[in-house]
């Protein structure tokens, strides 16, 4: 096997990697620090749509994370990037939180429930009957369909709680129509964000806590994969996927050194 040039631009994860139930897992602050101070091009990712950037800024910044708002990449402004190629000032009806209502404007959409070009799903944690009654309608009146991810389920301090792929499992189911999803494990995602920072695949890698989602989405857009063990994925499940990673290592405290 050919071998891979060095590693000069980084993209992780965040839930599962650098922090876990609103706790920074150990090593992270440390890995962000380096990455800082290398002056080496890196996202921090996150599929969840809910938050913008900023918002997603002050919450690590209170958690002791410094995360630059240009270095966050949310799968809501992968969203609101393939919809600004596709159809340049186009209109929507979205569910969702301000991370995704707000990428949407600042592309130029116009946020309306009359025939829209595009049904938006986002990531919520108050899903409407009547919101959810209004998507199905205007997709069967034409509109097309597109999901921020397909997460089915989140993390909470509780347990798992229902997330957007599995309300999109319900429209699909009352449709008839699939949506296309933007983020992980979509490569698109991260050719997305890896224009963003001018990095290329070939010299970039990706670090995530899942087989699923993460490690997949990193495989298929070119980069080294590395799979951490503090999150979602025990070293038992990964012989359960066709795939595999480049490295497992047990969390990113291992990685500080390879920046």
């Amino acid at each position: 096997m050919a071998e891979r040039k060095p590693i000069e631009s980084w993209l992780t994860d965040m839930d599962g990697v650098l922090i876990h139930e609103g706790v920074p897992i150990p090593g992270a602050a440390e890995f962000l620090k380096a990455l800082r101070e290398s002056g080496k091009p890196f996202l921090v990712l996150t599929n969840n749509s809910i938050y913008t950037p900023r918002d997603l800024q002050a919450r690590l910044a209170r958690m002791g994370l410094d995360v630059p708002v240009h270095n966050i990449w949310t799968s809501a402004l992968a969203t609101a990037k393939f919809l600004e190629t596709q159809r340049p000032g186009g209109t929507a009806y979205v569910i969702g939180e301000a991370g995704l209502t707000t990428a949407l404007h600042d592309i130029g959409y116009i946020l309306t429930d009359h025939e829209p070009d595009y049904v938006v799903l986002g990531e919520t944690r108050t899903y409407s009957f009547e919101a959810l009654t209004r998507a199905i309608r205007l997709i069967n009146g034409g509109s097309r369909f597109i999901c921020t991810n397909p997460d089915e389920t989140g993390p909470s301090t509780e347990g798992p709680l229902p997330a957007t792929g599995a309300v999109a499992a319900l429209i699909t189911k009352a449709t008839g129509k699939d949506p296309y999803f933007a983020g992980k494990p979509n490569p698109l995602m991260m050719r997305t964000g890896l224009n963003a920072i001018g990095a290329h695949s070939e010299t970039s890698a990706m670090i995530g806590d899942r087989m699923d989602t993460d490690v997949l989405a990193g495989l298929e857009a070119g980069m080294e994969t590395f799979l951490v063990l503090t999150g979602v994925t025990t070293p038992a499940d990964i012989d359960r996927y066709p795939f595999r990673p480049s490295t497992v290592v047990d969390s990113i405290a291992d990685l500080v050194d390879r920046i």
